[in-house]
């Protein structure tokens, strides 16, 4: 969309981890997908002969996901994690990927994202709202499912609901700081700002900077609503 930051990545290779990603979020988290570019590669990691799987079985068909057997030969989930880390980096040496969705609210993938960057090959995270920071900061970009409108359980703590009463909750001062940054980093001489260049730099500095954890689904419409902006198309003024 015009005025909004739009990752492109022509090949995408979408990696899953079942274990760390509900069923429902995956209809949405692949439309979003999209706006970053083509899912050549789809593949779920897991453990398929253990019943709490069944619930993948009907998503996995209906979009074309190929699921990894991956047995737990000791307790824990480690097992499943090197599985996807090593297919990662097989398809990372392939040298035909413009990027890799990780899915997964597991930091023990924060030095796959780093290694897959070091390539220049862009890292695109998604995970619950818990996932730990340094997993979110070693992503080019990160997004939390729960702003995905995804049908999480009800009995999920970190479900939608939960999460937008959160960021209502954090200090406005914080976002209009953050936003303020984000705009002196980039205005012209003239004091004006494009809108699409002040959301790329918002998320150089936080990668997981999402205007619809503010109750808006565009950056432009946030950017008025702080009413610290003279918002003029896609241009920007501080008042």
């Amino acid at each position: 969309m015009k005025g909004e930051v739009q990752f492109r990545a022509d090949k995408l290779a979408v990696l899953i981890d079942a274990d760390n990603t509900s069923a429902g979020v995956i209809e949405v988290l692949l439309r979003e997908i999209t706006k970053f570019g083509i899912a050549y590669v789809k593949r779920i990691y897991g453990d398929w002969t253990n019943p709490q799987m069944n619930t993948w079985k009907k998503v996995l068909n209906d979009f074309a996901i190929v699921p990894v057997q991956q047995f737990g030969y000791t307790s824990g989930k480690n097992s499943t994690d090197s599985a996807l880390i090593i297919d990662a980096m097989d398809l990372l040496y392939t040298n035909e990927f413009d990027g890799f969705c990780i899915v997964s609210s597991d930091s023990d993938f924060t030095r796959l994202a780093h290694r897959i960057r070091q390539n220049g090959v862009a890292v695109y995270g998604f995970g619950r709202r818990q996932t730990p920071r340094a997993f979110v900061a070693s992503c080019d970009r990160f997004v939390h499912t729960e702003l995905l409108g995804a049908a999480e359980s009800p009995s999920d703590p970190d479900n939608s609901q939960q999460f937008e009463l959160a960021a209502k909750s954090e200090e406005k001062s914080d976002l209009h700081e953050l936003l303020k940054e984000a705009y002196e980093d980039v205005v012209r001489d003239d004091g004006i700002a494009n809108v699409g260049a002040v959301g790329q730099q918002l998320l150089k500095i936080d990668s997981s900077f999402d205007s619809r954890a503010y109750g808006h689904k565009k950056l432009g419409e946030l950017l008025k609503k702080t009413e610290l902006f003279e918002v003029k198309g896609n241009d920007i003024r501080l008042k």
